[in-house]
């Protein structure tokens, strides 16, 4: 009977034991957690885990192509955990499998990435050295011996470039492109290489590169000036340019044939001696600037020196407000000719001291200067008692302090206390206007109620007019009188 029993318990003890089998292999589910990023050289780890599984379990990392990396047993936690030091070889995915008896479960697939800090960081250029003319295109590139998953960050002048602090900086990658630079793009630049694994930075700095901007020189001037030593004279020709970056070199020729040439360094000018003889046409004289890029020729200048004579006389122009108010008396001397005249000016036959007008010892000769154009003013700001009188100026050639003077005629400045404003002359013009008017309507009612008179009684009209404008013609007349006092006299 007992055996019939257990025959009977045999098939339900299978299913029951199936059901088992299927129902642990079902619920096999492990899960893998672990980074998806990882420096070089540093220690990462896996969990693999099995919720819910009958112990014992089995635990196995497997990587790419399906290496067996690690096993581990469940230690009664549920999970495993694998530990790996990365290097370049541990980049790839990952995933687990948990093993109860015949069963076993995979896991979801993590890929890890190595990242590689940066080392060695340095700044190269293209050119190479870093020294363009302004208007030209530069390339700076951020390069490392090692590294990778990077980010970079430039520095000009220690102060980090963003896409808004130029519209000439463009950042490309690991470069740092400048279209069509300017001198304020001159300085020091250097790099920053840098890479991020969740909150972890490693940084590689570059040191720094200077990038020069070369500025074009402008067309060069020319001029030239005259000193006495003893009894002989001596001549020296200045050649400049007013913008450009140095070594610029400078040579002077006189009728197309080199003379001399110097190359300057910390300016933008430079001088050359020459010979010199007042009254004599030296030839003509032309410099030259080049440099690396540029080759500009001056315009030419004829290396004579005219001494001062012809005609000298004194004009004066007599400025006012606006409100008609007389405000400055502006006195120049001409000169008739003369290349390097210097004037002093006289009042009431007394020298006025040299900073009282313009004056120069060195006349520079540009390429649209006009000998007959010499004039030197006077300006008298204050117009009162004191600064009416004769005045005259007289001339002499810079370059020698013992030479002749030429002097013009004196001239009458005298102002009187009598101004108008426009108002009052426009006043005085309409009460005219109307005082002529009652004349006229006057002379016509008389005509009117006298028409039986003779016709010589008619003109009365005509005879009252000249007493209107007496007064102006008096003012007039003594205006003229005031201006034409001699000086000389």
């Amino acid at each position: 009977m007992k055996t019939l029993q257990t025959r009977n318990l045999l098939p339900i003890l299978a299913l029951a034991s199936l059901f088992v089998k299927i129902s642990g292999s079902v619920s096999l589910h492990p899960v893998l957690t672990g980074p998806d990023m990882a420096y070089l050289g540093s220690r990462v780890a896996f969990r693999c885990i099995a919720p819910n599984a009958s112990l014992p379990v089995t635990y196995e990392l497997i990587g790419d192509g399906g290496v067996l990396m690690r096993t581990g047993t469940d230690q009664g936690d549920q999970h495993a955990s694998f530990f790996l030091k990365v290097t370049a070889s541990s980049e790839g995915s990952y995933h687990c499998k948990a093993t109860i008896g015949g069963s076993t479960g995979v896991s979801n697939i993590i890929k890890l990435t190595v990242v590689t800090p940066a080392s060695n960081t340095r700044v190269t250029s293209e050119p190479f050295p870093p020294v363009v003319y302004e208007g030209s295109r530069i390339v700076l590139s951020c390069t490392i011996t090692k590294g990778s998953h990077l980010s970079y960050t430039w520095l000009f002048n220690r102060k980090e470039v963003t896409s808004s602090t130029s519209p000439f900086f463009h950042l490309n990658g690991n470069q740092l492109v400048m279209e069509k630079v300017t001198p304020e793009h001159a300085g020091h630049y250097s790099c920053i290489a840098w890479s991020r694994v969740h909150d972890v930075r490693r940084f590689s700095s570059s040191t720094e590169i200077q990038v020069t901007v070369k500025v074009y020189i402008s067309k060069p001037r020319i001029s030239f000036s005259i000193f006495k030593v003893g009894d002989s004279y001596h001549g020296n020709v200045t050649c400049w340019s007013t913008r450009g970056s140095h070594p610029v070199n400078f040579s002077l020729s006189i009728d197309d044939k080199e003379v001399a040439s110097t190359t300057a360094t910390e300016s933008l000018t430079a001088w050359f001696p020459v010979a010199m003889v007042p009254g004599r046409d030296m030839g003509v004289a032309q410099c030259q600037a080049k440099t690396e890029m540029q080759k500009l020729m001056s315009e030419p200048v004829s290396l004579e020196v005219v001494p001062v004579g012809g005609d000298v006389k004194v004009e004066v122009e007599y400025l006012y407000r606006a409100d008609s108010k007389l405000a400055v008396a502006r006195l120049s001397c001409q000169v008739g000719r003369g290349t390097f005249p210097y004037i002093s000016w006289l009042f009431n036959d007394s020298v006025l001291p040299s900073e009282t007008h313009v004056d120069s010892h060195f006349q520079p000769v540009l390429p649209d200067f006009a000998l007959a154009d010499r004039r030197r003013i006077l300006i008298l700001p204050k117009l009162g008692p004191e600064e009416s009188g004769c005045y005259r100026c007289r001339v002499r050639d810079s370059y020698d302090d013992s030479g002749p003077w030429v002097e013009s005629v004196a001239v009458l400045v005298k102002v009187t206390e009598v101004f108008m404003s426009t108002i009052e002359v426009i006043a005085i013009a309409f009460c005219c206007f109307l005082v002529l008017m009652m004349v006229v309507y006057v002379a016509c009612i008389y005509r009117m109620f006298d028409r039986n008179r003779a016709p010589d009684h008619i003109s009365t009209p005509n005879s009252d007019a000249p007493p209107v404008s007496a007064p102006a013609l008096q003012l007039g007349s003594e205006m003229a009188a005031t201006s034409s006092i001699d000086c000389d006299a």
